[in-house]
């Protein structure tokens, strides 16, 4: 008891230290209990952070900030537009295909499962396979209320999606246009003396702005060539599969392994067990295996390198805590505390005493 009154009593002494304990707790709150509501105004920083990187750049090559913004914020809503109109009427059309082949797939998953006892007698029971048949047919009954709730539902979520389709463009371009002066607002609201925090926020503001902008092109590229590698094997739903496999590269280690399953099932309905099918499994293995290694080194070169336990943990925590975003955002919050580690005061270590003479 008495170490950890110590540690307090060191810590909080320090002016720096509550400024920084106090903005972190700010900031904890304000995501936990209003992120819901602040969700578009979020995203809408996360776009802003990912279009800052090309604006930057423009002005170092001399192009006024205003003529900059306007610029990209061009490109951007041409992308947003050619988005809704050609990229998210695929993904949802392939979406009403695999819901219209979804009893097809689940009774060849059943025959499939039937002569499992015959093939391997040994490792699996006919009561075995009729149990896990039994709870296939509870969770398409389950699946198929939600889909019923979920359409009931629609109508708001779609008032919701246009509302936030105008909103979101709007604070992404004010967000760009008025950044010095959003910062500068905010600086004002805090104390003179925060040189901690200052120094925690540069560090995490340069970490997370490379952390999206490289995630964006890495989850792009990987979609772009997914899908071309499975249209290219005549894989059904590669525009889908590719998007999935995509944002797979969210979760370091996790997401990769997670999609295996359904590339290799997918493939076996499709081609069963034929060469196509292996070619389909190895050709992702080998897309993961570049992105893993090649790619994500490459976009995330300006990222403070973690750990993989590190990461898995975080991914874990904050998942667990904030569901997606948590996830989404499990780099970027692992990396601020691993700055507010680093920053974190701490006593000076006594020098050892001298090793006294031996005696002659």
């Amino acid at each position: 008891m008495q170490v950890i009154k110590e540690w307090f009593k060191r810590n909080l002494s320090d002016p720096q230290v509550v400024i920084l304990t106090v903005f972190l707790l700010v900031g904890s709150f304000i995501v936990l209990y209003m992120g819901r509501i602040l969700a578009p105004v979020l995203a809408s920083v996360v776009i802003a952070y990912l279009l800052e990187g090309i604006v930057r750049a423009l002005e170092n090559r001399k192009v006024p900030r205003i003529v900059a913004v306007m610029l990209v914020f061009g490109v951007f809503m041409a992308f947003l537009v050619l988005a809704l109109l050609v990229l998210v009427p695929m993904l949802i059309r392939q979406i009403g295909q695999i819901v219209q082949q979804l009893p097809k797939m689940i009774q060849w998953a059943q025959m499939e499962m039937t002569q499992l006892p015959e093939r391997y007698p040994e490792f699996v029971s006919m009561e075995q396979v009729n149990g896990l048949i039994d709870t296939l047919y509870r969770e398409q009954r389950q699946w198929a209320t939600r889909v019923v709730s979920i359409s009931v539902a629609s109508v708001r979520h779609v008032i919701l999606t246009i509302v936030y389709l105008v909103l979101m463009p709007l604070m992404v371009f004010f967000f760009l246009k008025d950044k010095t002066k959003i910062t500068t607002w905010i600086s004002n609201l805090l104390p003179e003396d925060r040189r901690l925090t200052e120094e925690v926020w540069h560090d995490v503001d340069r970490q997370i702005g490379n952390y999206i902008r490289g995630k964006f092109w890495e989850i792009l590229i990987v979609w772009v060539v997914s899908t071309a590698t499975f249209t290219y094997f005549g894989l059904p739903f590669a525009m889908l599969i590719g998007f999935f496999v995509g944002l797979s590269v969210l979760i370091p280690y996790i997401g990769a392994t997670i999609m295996t399953l359904p590339v290799a099932l997918f493939a076996y309905f499709e081609f069963g067990w034929s060469a196509t099918f292996f070619y389909i499994v190895i050709a992702y293995l080998i897309i993961q295996l570049l992105d893993g290694n090649l790619l994500a080194p490459l976009l995330l070169s300006g990222v403070v390198n973690l750990h993989p336990i590190a990461v898995i943990v975080s991914v874990l925590v904050f998942g667990g805590i904030w569901g997606f975003w948590g996830v989404f955002f499990a780099i970027p919050l692992a990396t601020l505390v691993q700055a507010v580690l680093r920053a974190w005061p701490r006593k000076p270590r006594s020098e050892p005493p001298a090793p006294e003479p031996l005696p002659a």
